[in-house]
């Protein structure tokens, strides 16, 4: 259509997705996206949604990045599961080493800011937090670990990773980083060999 400025969705929804990771919900207002994304309110409104729906858009954008590179790096569980919860929290360490995106986890974030958001927003990071420790239960039962094992290793491992997010905010080392991870993946080691 002649006159009407085109733009990559994608490329706004990325836009929207850091601001709202830099700063939180709460602290970006509408001219905070409109300067993020270069759309004005009105494109913003009838291409993205309000407030609330561009938030959840974003962190269903964000939690399908980052849940496909979780995803490929368990693939291997079974065979190597040691080596493919490592790579699981590899991901994680990736993304806090990127300098392209801010700190921490936007998933984590909105978790910690549930109780002054919205209900549909605060029930979209509690189902994303379940996909995670689905995901590692998957991997940790193809791992031949115990049901419950299982089970409570995906609740921790997955609450160490967004640990790790929550201490890059306040700029953790990487080693610090990493010696959290290896007193984790320690008690994993001793819980497979057990198994056998």
């Amino acid at each position: 259509m002649a006159g009407k400025k085109q733009f990559d969705v994608g490329v706004a929804l990325d836009a929207a997705m850091v601001q709202f990771w830099r700063d939180g919900y709460a602290d970006t207002s509408l001219d905070d996206l409109s300067r993020a994304t270069g759309l004005n309110r009105s494109s913003i409104y009838s291409s993205l949604g309000d407030k609330d729906a561009l938030y959840l858009r974003c962190l269903d954008r964000y939690a399908a990045r980052y849940g496909s590179r979780y995803d490929q790096a368990l693939a291997r569980a079974s065979e190597e599961p040691l080596q493919a919860v490592r790579a699981f929290f590899e991901v994680t360490l990736q993304r806090i080493a990127d300098p392209d995106v801010p700190d921490g986890c936007l998933v984590a974030q909105t978790a910690m800011a549930a109780p002054a958001l919205s209900p549909v927003i605060a029930a979209r990071a509690s189902e994303a937090l379940s996909l995670q420790q689905a995901r590692l239960r998957t991997a940790l039962t193809a791992a031949q670990l115990a049901e419950g094992d299982a089970d409570d290793f995906a609740v921790h491992l997955a609450a160490v990773n967004q640990s790790l997010a929550v201490l890059s905010r306040i700029k953790a080392s990487q080693k610090q980083l990493r010696t959290v991870i290896d007193v984790s993946m320690s008690a994993l080691s001793h819980a497979l060999h057990a198994r056998s």
